[in-house]
């Protein structure tokens, strides 16, 4: 029993010790991450990511099997889906994280932001490099999908339950389905910038028809 606990201590601090980035990202963008302990033992984004940092470079030895059911544990574990051949940069944050999922040729790059249920995907039966490249600092919102090998720049923000299926420039906003560019004068996105603060498409074209009656209506 007590080599169980020491084990379970050892595994934890080792945690610590080489996921710190991680930790550190998810103090700095989760306001109700209280201590690194509390992170370090209930937050299952980081336990999705110990367990893809085990099975990529097992993945990468062309290893059977093996990394594959190290991912599926991870899946059932944490409810968060990381193909072992899928390249994640450092500083991921995975919020919530029921039902994310990403594809195996997926590229993520350094302190990004996933909320729960995105999908980083592919669109058919492609061979080859089928799944979305993430840039720096990018931020997916809530139910988001990113469908295709397409790229999404350096700080770009996709809106929550967005459809992404052509590739986005740095310093973008995407909304919509399908996604559409909203332009934001070129400043950087904030990486806590909050979901209600992006304009809805679909209101924006509500707006625009209830201005175009206002106007019969007058004449």
């Amino acid at each position: 029993m007590m080599f169980i606990v020491y084990a379970f201590i050892v595994f934890w601090i080792v945690t610590v010790v080489f996921f710190y980035g991680e930790i550190k990202a998810i103090q700095e963008r989760d306001p109700a991450a209280k201590s690194a302990l509390e992170i370090v033992l209930l937050y299952p984004g980081l336990h999705a990511i110990v367990f893809h940092r085990m099975a990529y470079p097992l993945w990468k030895m062309k290893m059977p099997l093996l990394p594959r059911f190290i991912s599926q544990l991870g899946r059932f574990l944490t409810g968060i889906e990381i193909h072992p051949g899928a390249v994640i940069g450092q500083g991921l944050f995975i919020d919530h994280g029921m039902g994310v999922v990403i594809g195996e040729t997926s590229i993520v790059g350094d302190n990004v932001t996933l909320y729960q249920g995105v999908t980083l995907g592919g669109t058919g039966k492609e061979t080859g490099k089928r799944h979305p490249t993430l840039g720096k600092n990018v931020v997916v919102g809530s139910g988001a999908k990113i469908l295709g090998n397409i790229t999404i720049g350096d700080n770009s923000y996709v809106g929550a339950n967005a459809v992404v299926l052509a590739s986005v420039p740095p310093n973008s906003t995407v909304v919509g389905v399908p996604g559409h560019i909203t332009k934001q004068d070129g400043e950087k996105i904030d990486k806590k910038l909050a979901h209600a603060q992006i304009l809805d498409p679909v209101m924006q074209d509500i707006d625009e028809i209830n201005k175009r009656l206002d106007t019969l209506e007058k004449k």
